[in-house]
Parts: structure tokens; C-alpha cells; sequence
């Protein structure tokens, strides 16, 4: 009866030993693995938070507009993140015209009150990019074409918008983003300011309450 294999060098072989060559290459494998994902980690984290803005460029993010210069149915062109803005003064009978537009006439239906801040209905502040293929429309100069609503006109593919901002002729799909802002006082604005719920790297979709 043999207790043990002996091979032809007279020395006896563990039948075990592969496995236990086995199990220790699976350990290593385990722990080399565990250091790349941990030192992946320490090289990826650094970098994702130098991509944070920090507070000297969030300081920039926000553009303050004195509205006192603006007369009735004059408007303004200001950058916000590098973005254009229209600021519009609108007279009575522009603010008449966008309440008493059915919902029913608009492709992207949204009611003038939701366009603007409570008690400040004679300002409108859209952003400036066509939503269709992102064209600067024009509108805001007086000589400027401000197609038949009276709003802005887009001339690179022709979409038409309200005083309202609503898009109301041509491809572009949706109405004029409304930037993040809020009033500083009756005079003056500060975009980029606010409260930003539900705002997209577009803009908002409606005049958020914010604190103004």
C-alpha cells in the first residue's frame, strides 16, 4: 500500500500543492486588482474636482441689468455664460396682446403668466437662441424685424416669436428659454440669480419664483 506517489527523482509530490499555487495567483490577482481600482480613484477624483467652478467663476455666472434706461417697447441685448439675453420693456397693448393668445394657437402652449415674474408683467427676459438650430433671432434693435407677432424673428430658417417669447411660426420646437433671474429691486435684475429648480443648461422653461 503507498502512502505517497514518488516520482523518478525519489522525491514524494504533494497532490495539492497546484491548487494551493492556484488560490494564491487568484489572491494576487485580487489584491493588484483592488490597488488599480483605488489607485484609478485617486487620479480620477482630483481631476473631476478641478472641473467643479469654483467660487471667483460662479461669481461671474451672474449679469446685473439696470433696467432704467429701457423705455416701452425697447429692448436689450446682454451676456449671460456667455450666452445672449433679450431684456424687453413691453407696452400695454404687447402685454394685452400675449395674455389674449389662445393656448390652443401655440405650438409649444404656455400662458403669458408663467413667462414672467408676478408684478412685473411689462418685462420679458428670454434667452437669445433660436430653439430650433441655436440662430441669434432678431428683435431687440428697433429697425430689427420682428416678424408678425411682433416678438423676434429668426433669419436662418424663419421661426417667429411672440412678446412672449412663444414660438408661434416656423421649425423651431419649443418657446425661448428663460434664464434663471430675479429683481434686485423695480429697477434692476440680476441673472443667474435665484431660485434654479427645474432649469436646464438651456435656460428654464418657465420665469422661476426665485425671490423676485
Amino acid at each position: 500500500m503507498m502512502d505517497e506517489v514518488v516520482v523518478a527523482s525519489g522525491f514524494p509530490r504533494a497532490d495539492h500543492a497546484p491548487e494551493e499555487a492556484v488560490g494564491k495567483r487568484d489572491f494576487l490577482k485580487l489584491v493588484t486588482g483592488a490597488t488599480a481600482i483605488v489607485g484609478l480613484g485617486a487620479i480620477i477624483w482630483p481631476l473631476v474636482d478641478m472641473m467643479n467652478p469654483s467660487e471667483d467663476v460662479l461669481a461671474l455666472s451672474s449679469t446685473e441689468v439696470d433696467l432704467k434706461p429701457i423705455a416701452e417697447g425697447m429692448g436689450i441685448t446682454v451676456v449671460w455664460r456667455g450666452k445672449p439675453v433679450f431684456v424687453r420693456r413691453r407696452t400695454a397693448a404687447e402685454i394685452k396682446q400675449a395674455v389674449d393668445t389662445p393656448l390652443s394657437a401655440l405650438s409649444d402652449p404656455q400662458p403669458d403668466s408663467v413667462r414672467v415674474k408676478p408684478g412685473h408683467a411689462e418685462w420679458i427676459i428670454v434667452v437669445g437662441i433660436c430653439t430650433h438650430l441655436g440662430c441669434v433671432p432678431l428683435g431687440n434693435k428697433p429697425t430689427d424685424p420682428r416678424g408678425e407677432w411682433g416678438g423676434w424673428f429668426c433669419p436662418c430658417h424663419g421661426s417667429q416669436y411672440d412678446t412672449a417669447g412663444r414660438v408661434r411660426h416656423g421649425p423651431a420646437p419649443l418657446n425661448l428659454y428663460i434664464p434663471p433671474y430675479q429683481y434686485m429691486s423695480d429697477t434692476r435684475i440680476t441673472i443667474g440669480a435665484g431660485h434654479q429648480e427645474g432649469c436646464g443648461i438651456s435656460g428654464c422653461r418657465e420665469a422661476v419664483a426665485g425671490n423676485g
